[in-house]
């Protein structure tokens, strides 16, 4: 089949196509034959009871320097797609939500991928609220006295954005730690959202595992170091990844979530475990596939197109 590709992201031309997963996808559905479309979601607009967006075409390549080529820019009823992508990054903001709320009106019908009304209602740091038994002990709250019980009971904490991403804001307060008073009135001051409060996993120090879900099925797992002296293992905040493969523990806790990431439509899920604990289900812009690739030789963006063309026939 011949699909008609619309990929909804941050300026493509500024992207590193040599760790970016939407390049891969795209990439892949060029390979494949569908025609592609690009644009930003500034250039969404709603009129008439129709979702509009300003498009370009877009031809890719594997060349550092010389990646696209983009059409010139028209306005389209985006119905006339066949696939639509929600893959700008992060800050989960009221930004971020109104896309969803466009693209929801667009889906099932034009396929939407991750579903954008199991995006808007799972929000990374909460969903894995949804199975207890697997996370870490954790506290979501504004609340600054349960903050400080949590600390008491716990000692060894790490404090973080409910609606962060790529380890912004992510802070490690050991027990002798006298900052968190001022990291709570620097945060209540500026904003109005609740802060994640986990007790301190010490194996992240060998590893925060990223666990790729294609579907409901892990594919595919990178482990990410953190350097010295830094608590993240995010890649942006300078993690080293290293090959990896799922465990027991691992593939006990995808059977768990598999099945509800399948229900929901969220086709493209990446999980992330610290010694055994789920701390986060990313599927609003997960990353991943080229790290993946480039130790274990697995091109997952393959199995994605896979399932994906699978529902649309």
């Amino acid at each position: 089949m011949s699909l008609k590709v619309a990929l909804q992201m941050d300026p493509v031309e500024n992207i590193d196509i040599t760790a970016d997963s939407t390049f891969v996808i795209g990439l892949e559905a060029q390979n494949r034959g569908h025609e592609l479309f690009y644009y930003q979601p500034d250039d969404l607009q709603y009129v008439g009871g129709k979702v509009l967006a300003r498009v370009q075409s877009l031809e890719l390549r594997d060349e550092v320097g010389n990646h696209c080529t983009l059409g010139a820019a028209k306005v389209i009823d985006l119905s006339t797609m066949d696939v639509i992508w929600l893959r700008q990054d992060p800050p989960f903001d009221m930004a971020y939500l109104t896309t969803t709320y466009f693209l929801e009106l667009l889906h099932p019908k034009t396929f939407v991928v991750n579903n954008p009304t199991a995006v808007r209602d799972n929000p990374e740091k909460l969903y894995n609220c949804k199975f207890p038994d697997l996370v870490p002990p954790t506290l979501i709250t504004r609340d600054i006295e349960a903050i400080k019980a949590f600390r008491l009971e716990h000692k060894d904490i790490i404090v973080k954005p409910l609606y962060g991403n790529g380890g912004w804001g992510v802070f490690h307060i050991k027990p002798d730690d006298e900052n968190l008073n001022t990291l709570l009135e620097m945060h209540m001051a500026g904003s109005r959202e609740p802060l994640v409060i986990q007790a301190y996993l010490s194996a992240v120090r060998a590893g925060d595992k990223r666990i790729i879900l294609v579907d409901g099925e892990p594919v595919g797992a990178i482990n990410r170091i953190p350097p010295e002296g830094e608590a993240r293992s995010n890649m942006h905040a300078g993690g080293t990844p290293e090959a990896s493969t799922l465990n027991a523990r691992d593939l006990e806790i995808c059977k768990a979530i598999g099945p509800d990431l399948k229900k929901r439509g969220l086709i493209f899920a990446g999980i992330d475990v610290i010694g055994g604990y789920l701390t986060e289900i990313n599927v609003t812009s997960p990353t991943g596939l080229q790290e993946i690739r480039n130790f274990d030789g697995v091109a997952l963006e393959g199995a994605l197109w896979d399932a994906i063309e699978a529902k649309i026939s």
